[in-house]
């Protein structure tokens, strides 16, 4: 682990200003993962670089390097756990790593076969755990304490998106297989469905309220699934990261993948982001966008709200939507911080 070098980088718009403000001293690649610390503003981010880096986001809309810490791969995922103390991390390196922000030491906290695609910290009764999501087609948690998985979970296909609101548990594989799992009974799923959307499943997000989840696919499409049979009746799903072909052709439409949902941790609306380079802003129960915004050229690869949900971090920087061949010279890496208004975020008032 080092610390960054670069001086605190005075932004010329506080973070509350009308202005998005850029974060000083970025990835030098792709940027894969953002997460912000549950306790304090403090961004992880992960990237193709093979380095995790976590930021400080000061009140007046300064951000400062405060350390970094490196795989031997690709990093795919980084979080949190509950106190802030630690960033835990997955990647290429078929490891999962975990970064103590007291005494800034890293270490290997957990080995799979095959690339670490997502790793989540689950907040159990009777204390914290990691769970990492695999290539090599299992589910492992983890006491970071020890070297070996506390269970093994095997995946239908190879685990491609995770998430977790305890005790809800959504993990989304290769071949559209989706699988719910009940935290309280980790080692089993308790119902796994076929996603209702038609083509690769790229994300999937919890309701913060963990009484459902929303689902992102690559042909610009998100579904809204409830996992109660009470409640299925408002599972719906709509179209969105699209573009007309052309001003003639308005019946033949552009489709970028959805890479990332994030839920606002106040208000439970959520966030959309594309390989089109466009940000949308939704609440489900209205079923209606509240905001659309492009903030620059480039995909949107991945994004996370602060923990009280005043700060929006997104990245630009290209996401591997057309392979190895998309991965042209002068791609920006980019890592943005939107300041959240209420009438961008709020739920609308319910129609009576």
């Amino acid at each position: 682990m080092s610390f960054f070098n670069a001086p605190t980088t005075t932004a010329t718009t506080a973070v509350q200003g009308d202005k998005d403000i850029e974060v000083a001293d970025p990835p030098s690649d792709s940027i894969s993962s953002l997460s912000f610390s549950p306790q304090a503003d403090y961004l992880a981010v992960g990237s193709w670089d093979n380095n995790v880096r976590i930021y400080e986001v000061s009140q007046n809309g300064q951000t400062q390097g405060k350390a970094i810490f490196p795989h031997q791969g690709p990093v795919l995922s980084v979080c949190w756990n509950k106190d802030g103390t630690k960033v835990l991390s997955g990647g290429a390196d078929n490891a999962a790593r975990m970064f103590d922000t007291q005494t800034g030491q890293p270490t290997q906290v957990a080995q799979h076969d095959a690339p670490i695609k997502c790793v989540r910290w689950i907040e159990m009764p009777q204390g914290g755990i990691l769970v990492t999501g695999s290539w090599d087609k299992t589910l492992k948690y983890w006491d970071v304490r020890t070297p070996t998985p506390i269970s093994s979970v095997q995946l239908p296909e190879r685990c491609y998106t995770l998430d977790v609101v305890y005790p809800l548990m959504v993990v989304g594989t290769a071949e559209r297989h989706i699988q719910i799992f009940n935290l309280t009974n980790p080692t089993s799923p308790f119902k796994t469905i076929v996603s209702p959307l038609k083509w690769q499943t790229r994300v999937v997000s919890c309701f913060p309220q963990a009484n459902g989840f929303a689902v992102g696919s690559v042909e610009g499409r998100v579904a809204i699934q409830y996992v109660d049979e009470k409640d299925v009746s408002n599972n719906f799903s709509f179209k969105c990261h699209r573009r007309d072909a052309s001003a003639a052709a308005k019946d033949q439409s552009l489709v970028y993948a959805v890479n990332d949902i994030s839920f606002h941790p106040v208000h439970g609306t959520f966030s959309t982001c594309g390989s089109d380079g466009t940000i949308n802003y939704w609440d489900k129960d209205a079923r209606t966008r509240l905001k659309s915004f492009e903030p620059a050229p480039g995909p949107v690869p991945t994004t996370s709200f602060n923990r009280n949900g005043t700060i929006f971090a997104y990245a630009v920087s290209y996401d591997w939507s057309k392979g190895h061949s998309g991965m042209t010279p002068g791609h920006p890496n980019k890592i943005m911080l939107h300041a959240c208004k209420d009438d961008e975020v709020k739920r609308k008032p319910a129609k009576r």
